[in-house]
């Protein structure tokens, strides 16, 4: 029962507050490395990789955001009354994401990524489970984690249960079945919370990107990830 998602989350409502001076009239999203927007690199890699129905949410400088997808078949989930964090944000745009209680897993994918090597969301949808996984992260370690500040985020075992603590870093895309998101009281929270719950079942995995990955978290990161893409 692989059954995977062609449903995506876009995460574009963050404040961006590592990447100033530039996020003050610019929202992260729309910085461009090697020319195209970090959005749009998202949104090709989306579509690449098999998601035929993409929702952006949007909160900092949301009409920018809103004004770029004009006239495209992105749905907005607009968050400007409250930033409501990955998982806030997810539960959210879970009717427009066509997701919810019923078991139905969705991708998300974080934009102020760049990648070089196999499409991470065509990778994830091909290792998708769905009949053992309740997630499954894309991992990359953390010596081929360009941009990075700080360790690892998980171990991964034999069978690809993930663990907490190791030297494997979240990449910013996974399949998730978020039915259990209703389970968490916050109005405000991370996807952590769910994936504690997912791991504490042995019903999260990871699967590792082969390629080139750069977090495109602060300035000096453009130029990293711009040398990276010249490769």
């Amino acid at each position: 029962m692989r059954n995977p998602p062609d449903a995506l989350m876009l995460f574009a409502a963050g404040r961006g507050t590592r990447m100033a001076p530039l996020t003050d009239t610019t929202p992260k999203p729309l910085i461009p490395v090697g020319g195209v927007t970090l959005l749009d690199r998202a949104l090709a890699l989306a579509r690449d990789g098999g998601a035929r129905r993409i929702v952006v949410n949007t909160h900092h400088l949301g009409d920018r955001i809103a004004a770029h997808l004009a006239g495209s078949d992105v749905v907005l989930s607009d968050e400007r009354d409250l930033l409501l964090d990955t998982g806030g944000g997810l539960r959210r745009a879970l009717p427009l994401l066509g997701a919810g209680s019923d078991g139905t897993a969705v991708l998300t994918l974080n934009p102020d990524v760049v990648w070089t090597g196999p499409n991470p969301v065509a990778a994830l949808r091909a290792a998708w489970d769905g009949a053992r996984m309740d997630a499954l992260l894309m991992l990359v370690p953390v010596d081929r984690a360009q941009g990075r500040v700080g360790g690892g985020d998980v171990s991964c075992a034999p069978d690809g249960r993930i663990t907490r603590g190791g030297p494997l870093v979240y990449t910013g895309a996974q399949i998730v079945r978020p039915g259990r998101l209703a389970e968490i009281a916050a109005e405000v929270f991370s996807l952590n919370a769910l994936w504690d719950l997912l791991i504490a079942e042995g019903r999260a995995f990871g699967v590792i990107h082969p390629g080139g990955w750069c977090d495109v978290g602060r300035p000096e990161c453009i130029a990293l990830a711009e040398r990276m893409l010249d490769g």
